[in-house]
């Protein structure tokens, strides 16, 4: 009797809470369903009686991205163009003509050539403007996805009309298999120190780092810099791979956690590594984030690896691609990932942001972790060096110069007054030329101005259209140039973080992004103290035990 009374309760409880799950369900999915109705209703009603013609996909396209916005950055919508863009992004494969460009205010600009691409063999440059593709002009396209119409099928031709420093030309380049390889730069930096960057973790990053490794090694290197910095991450498995080098086989690199279950996993290394004696420096950045925080976070909690430089970014989140109609995906996040000590290192707390304020989870504290020798760590905020190279914050004022038309400018100018320049080994700039940019910037404000500028003079706009400008310009003359005099001094603050820049934009004009890898080789101090470190032993035990 007990027994019924008891197994009749359990049922009731049971029943109760599969009701309670069972409406919390069916209102969620009435609520979506509702929310679905609305939005095709006023849509619908939009097409029809707006007293404008709409665009439809253009207007979708643009709701969507705003719902998006409001979550986190890496939630996105991809059309069909956006699709193909993310494929190449992730294989490292395309057929196009090997040349990074810019679209703003309807101008399709140049920004990078790709070493023994078609563009360098057919004579197109850096700072070249492209006002036409085949029969296309530029200035027709609204937004970007104008520059997907110089990619094609590899052995097919494309013309395009160039604006170069104030001629026009008219190029033929024949479209080619394009190979973005994630490891521009490997090199022996002394008898014994070897150095491998790579800028992206796409499907082929492993299979790269794994070939320079073992060329180096062949080369008699016996210590070893990894150079993560500014690498924005990619594939988690490739993150997962190139860790396993290090690390014994069967030890847990990640961990991910999502609201599906089933996305929730725990990824270990499932090969034999390729060194596990090597003495390796990893070298991150504030840009250095996701798969390479994963990388530099593993190696860190093992105690496998010092890591040297400035904070990394911080973004602990994993998104995964969905396919929706049409050919059309979506990017989202599905789960923020742990390091093998437990930690979390995402910096921006999305689920809480109100409006444009987003909070930071080390404000509130970073909780500690421990390494495998009893380290400590910390969790929230990026990946903390263990070796910090301190240099002055970067400005808003220099963040709005490496945005600004007039930074790229300068370079190209630069090229186009020297034929040649030494070699990336021994080319190094120094303040003179910085000097020769704040002049330049003097001359050419209009490319370089900043948000206080642009709304300094929406407030003269202003004034005019309601008829008191003409009383005020003089003021506002004289403190518009108050503000350009501030805006210089600004960046004199990063003299030397923009003359790097700078070194960096003009070297790769002439030996392309290898040659910029050869002259921080010689140059950068973060490079130059990770080396110090190897060399020096006992620095380097010293740092893996405090």
């Amino acid at each position: 009797m007990m027994k019924s009374r008891v197994k009749k309760q359990f049922l009731g409880v049971f029943v109760g809470v599969s009701i309670l799950i069972s409406i919390g369900f069916q209102s969620n999915f009435f609520e979506v369903a509702k929310q679905i109705d609305i939005y095709t209703t006023l849509f619908k009603e939009l097409n029809m009686y707006y007293i404008d013609e709409i665009n439809p996909a253009e207007l979708t396209e643009k709701s969507i991205n705003h719902m998006l916005s409001s979550l986190d950055p890496y939630t996105r919508y991809y059309d069909e163009q956006g699709v193909e863009k993310a494929r190449i992004n992730s294989t490292g494969e395309y057929g196009g003509i090997g040349a990074v460009s810019h679209y703003k205010n309807k101008v399709l600009t140049i920004r990078e050539i790709l070493k023994n691409s078609p563009a360098e063999k057919s004579g197109i440059r850096p700072g070249d403007k492209i006002l036409k593709i085949d029969d296309v002009l530029v200035s027709d396209y609204e937004d970007s996805g104008v520059s997907s119409l110089l990619n094609g099928l590899p052995d097919t031709k494309v013309f395009v009309d160039v604006e170069r420093q104030n001629k026009k030309l008219t190029i033929e380049i024949i479209r080619k298999k394009i190979e973005l390889s994630p490891v521009p730069h490997y090199a022996m930096l002394t008898e014994e120190v070897g150095y491998i960057s790579f800028v992206k973790f796409n499907g082929k990053a492993s299979s790269e780092v794994k070939k320079a490794f073992l060329e180096l090694k062949d080369d008699g290197m016996k210590k070893l810099i990894i150079d993560v910095r500014s690498n924005p991450g990619g594939l988690l498995g490739e993150a997962v791979n190139i860790s396993n080098f290090f690390v014994p086989k069967d030890k847990i690199i990640v961990t991910t956690k999502a609201k599906i279950e089933k996305w929730s996993d725990t990824f270990k290394t499932r090969n034999e590594p390729l060194d596990l004696e090597i003495p390796v420096v990893v070298l991150i950045n504030n840009r250095s984030a996701s798969a390479s925080e994963i990388l530099a976070g593993s190696l860190q909690d093992y105690d496998r690896a010092v890591v040297i430089g400035e904070r990394s970014f911080g973004k602990g989140l994993v998104q995964r691609y969905r396919e929706l109609t049409y050919g059309t995906q979506m990017k989202l996040t599905i789960s923020k990932y742990y390091t093998p000590s437990g930690r979390c290192i995402q910096e921006l707390d999305y689920t809480n942001r109100k409006g444009n304020d987003i909070p930071k989870f080390s404000d509130s504290g970073r909780k500690a972790y421990k390494t495998a020798n009893g380290r400590t760590v910390f969790g929230g905020g990026g990946i903390m060096p263990d070796i910090e190279i301190k240099k002055p914050k970067t400005t808003k004022t220099t963040q709005a110069l490496f945005r600004s038309n007039a930074f790229f400018n300068y370079a190209t100018n630069y090229y186009y007054k020297n034929k040649s320049i030494a070699s990336p080994e021994e080319f190094n700039l120094n303040t003179s030329e910085f000097n020769a940019l704040t002049n330049y910037l003097k001359q050419h404000n209009s490319e370089f101005e900043t948000s206080e500028e642009l709304e300094f003079k929406k407030a003269l706009d202003k004034a005019n259209e309601n008829g008191v400008g003409e009383g005020v310009t003089s003021s506002y003359n004289t403190l518009l140039n108050s503000i350009q005099q501030e805006k210089l001094k600004e960046l004199a603050k990063n003299k030397e973080e923009i003359t790097t820049k700078l070194t960096e934009e003009i070297v790769k004009r002439y030996y392309y992004s290898e040659g910029v890898y050869k002259q921080k080789a010689k140059f950068d101090k973060t490079i130059l103290k990770a080396v110090e470190v190897l060399t020096n032993g006992k620095e380097y035990s010293k740092a893996l035990k405090n």
